[in-house]
């Protein structure tokens, strides 16, 4: 009976200190939870975040570093469409965080409908316009726009709705080979055929290739359907397949730059302005974004 009952004291002593090492270190997590939590300012959070196409390969290993230094933070499936598709989800009521263009004049209408907080509004990157073509074609290096004017080439470019393409297409005005309908040319046109032929009776004519997003625009001239493509520097890092064989003056070109905003109708303002000052401050940042061939902006 004794030793019935020393059994019984044994298991109860065993069970109180369990439960006591159990709440102990229960209120420890709890503690540095807590703590986790503190420094996210809330609750977890998780951002929405729409972005121009050729920020995807960056911007999805920005945002596992963003998360794992900052885990209260998390993100939904960032839509990575043209800047101008961008527009056109929030017009139609799709909600977001952040919006990230790779046009001025495309962030410029977003501030005009409502759709983001122009206090927040500033230049996250700055790009360059390179012509590239299929890796093993090594024909055509050291091409300059003037080599393009001679008509001996076929190129493919951005449509209306693709920021890369309207830089393009305001290059091309300056050596006449595309017609702005307003009669415009370089930094002075917005680079939009603007349901015109805009190649008509230039050099071009019969020789350009058009597509909705910089991606298809690559895969033209990797799989040499055309000889010459137009797209942003970052591309070839995002895409490969392609190289540069010239680059593009810039002042044949409005500045290319990536306005970046907190939306207004965001219910994440804060969480969502650390991060882009994480993106545009944070020195981890800087190296994904080099990594990508993107460039911090200068302000």
């Amino acid at each position: 009976m004794k030793k019935h009952a020393r059994r019984i004291f044994a298991a109860a002593c065993g069970l109180a200190l369990a439960c006591a090492c159990m709440f102990g270190c229960s209120g420890n997590s709890d503690e540095a939870s807590q703590e986790s939590s503190d420094a996210q300012g809330g609750e977890s959070v998780q951002l929405q975040i729409f972005a121009a196409n050729s920020l995807s390969k960056a911007m999805e290993e920005a945002q596992a570093a963003y998360t794992e230094a900052n885990p209260g933070i998390t993100f939904a499936d960032t839509q990575y469409k043209s800047s101008g598709e961008l527009n056109e989800m929030l017009a139609a009521g799709s909600e977001a965080d952040i919006l990230i263009s790779a046009s001025k004049g495309k962030m410029d209408d977003a501030e005009t409908e409502g759709y983001v907080d122009p206090a927040n509004r500033f230049n996250l990157f700055v790009n360059d316009l390179v012509m590239v073509t299929a890796e093993g074609n090594d024909a055509i290096d050291g091409l300059t726009l003037e080599d393009i004017a001679s008509g001996e080439y076929t190129v493919c470019v951005g449509d209306d709705s693709v920021p890369a393409g309207n830089y393009a297409n305001q290059s091309l005005s300056t050596v006449g080979c595309f017609t702005d309908p307003n009669g415009a040319t370089g930094s002075d046109s917005d680079g939009k055929a603007n349901g015109t032929d805009a190649y008509a009776g230039t050099p071009l004519e019969g020789k350009v290739v058009t597509d909705s997003s910089v991606g298809n625009v690559c895969s033209h001239a990797e799989s040499g359907d055309v000889d010459v493509a137009f797209v942003y520097t970052s591309d070839v890092y995002r895409f490969g397949g392609v190289k540069v064989v010239g680059v593009v003056p810039v002042d044949t070109h409005k500045n290319i730059v990536y306005p970046a905003s907190v939306t207004s109708t965001t219910a994440n303002a804060q969480a969502a302005q650390d991060f882009l000052a994480w993106c545009a401050e944070d020195p981890a940042a800087a190296q994904i974004w080099e990594k990508w061939g993107f460039e911090l902006a200068a302000e």
